[in-house]
């Protein structure tokens, strides 16, 4: 389905190196964001108490989460957990105060409010817990890494493995990057959001390989520049109906979700952004510059024996 097809290919790559030196320059901002500020790490990575508390009518989630805030804790997570009378609180590490202290003092507060609130568990999440967390999740993107590359290498070629994994890193650094610059929490909600953005971003870059395999088999007069061309250009209906539809989805959730989808979220809103950015002007070009070219997606016929005295030996079609 296309809601409009455009008749001149457009020159995408004309300017490649000049969007390519902003990737690198945002990149580079990126990482240096997260060496010397780092990430704001959740109580999932950091360690706390987790409560989980039951109301006799549904909760007033920001009315618990006001009265938690007035204790003097900062980084609360609140957020209804099964049921909307159900409501589960995170609660960072403190120094100096026990786990123990911390769950007495904010039942204290939510039982003033309501008196008719039921303390259904108490639990300490140490921080061996968050670095297990950190490791998993880091062996979880690599993993994901992996079988993207194995994967663009076996259905395309090298070339476009490897361009497809710089785009897709590039897009990840930035979504850190934001996250450590303006020291938003990162939780595993986030992390979960890092690893969609992953598999989100590969798929536009797999339609435009995609598109310019064919094209190298379609177009034999064409040069590698504008074969890439027309095929960004070809798909870019496409990528606005998809990018569009999911981009409104998200956004709903960004705005509408409360606090507990916040973050998850932003760090989509941020990666489609990036992702649509990244598998024009990152992938393709890194595909360009690695020197893909049509022997590499189309074979050569193979010429027989005796086929040498046959004029149309050899001939494509």
């Amino acid at each position: 389905m296309e809601f409009f097809k455009i008749r001149r290919d457009i020159p995408f790559m004309e300017n490649a190196l000049v969007f390519n030196v902003i990737s690198i320059l945002t990149f580079v901002a990126a990482v240096f964001f997260l060496v010397t500020r780092g990430l704001h790490l959740s109580v999932e990575f950091t360690g706390g108490t987790v409560m989980e508390v039951s109301y006799s009518q549904p909760a007033d989630v920001e009315a618990v989460r006001k009265a938690v805030a007035d204790l003097g804790f900062s980084d609360v997570q609140v957020q209804n957990f099964g049921t909307a009378r159900d409501v589960l609180i995170r609660l960072p590490a403190q120094k100096g105060v026990t786990s123990a202290q911390q769950s007495d003092r904010t039942f204290a507060a939510l039982k003033s409010v309501d008196p008719n609130i039921t303390l259904r568990r108490v639990e300490f999440v140490g921080p061996q817990v968050g670095e297990e967390l950190v490791v998993n999740g880091l062996k979880a993107l690599a993993m994901v890494v992996a079988g993207i590359m194995i994967y663009l290498a076996v259905r395309f070629e090298w070339k476009f493995a490897v361009a497809a994994i710089l785009a897709n890193l590039h897009d990840i650094v930035i979504i850190l990057g934001f996250f450590a610059f303006f020291q938003w929490e990162f939780s595993l909600a986030v992390l979960a959001a890092v690893l969609a953005v992953l598999g989100y971003s590969v798929n536009e870059s797999v339609v435009i390989f995609d598109r310019i395999r064919e094209n190298f088999r379609r177009y034999r007069k064409m040069t590698t520049v504008q074969t890439i061309d027309n095929a960004i250009t070809s798909t870019i209906s496409r990528t606005i109906i998809t990018h569009g539809s999911t981009q409104i989805m998200v956004l709903s959730m960004l705005l509408f979700g409360g606090a507990t989808l916040h973050y998850f979220a932003l760090a989509l809103t941020i990666g489609i952004l990036f992702g649509i950015y990244s598998s024009v002007f990152v992938a393709a070009a890194i595909a360009m510059w690695l020197g893909v070219k049509r022997e590499d997606l189309v074979k050569a016929p193979v010429k027989r024996e005796g086929d040498g005295n046959d004029p149309n030996a050899g001939a494509t079609v």
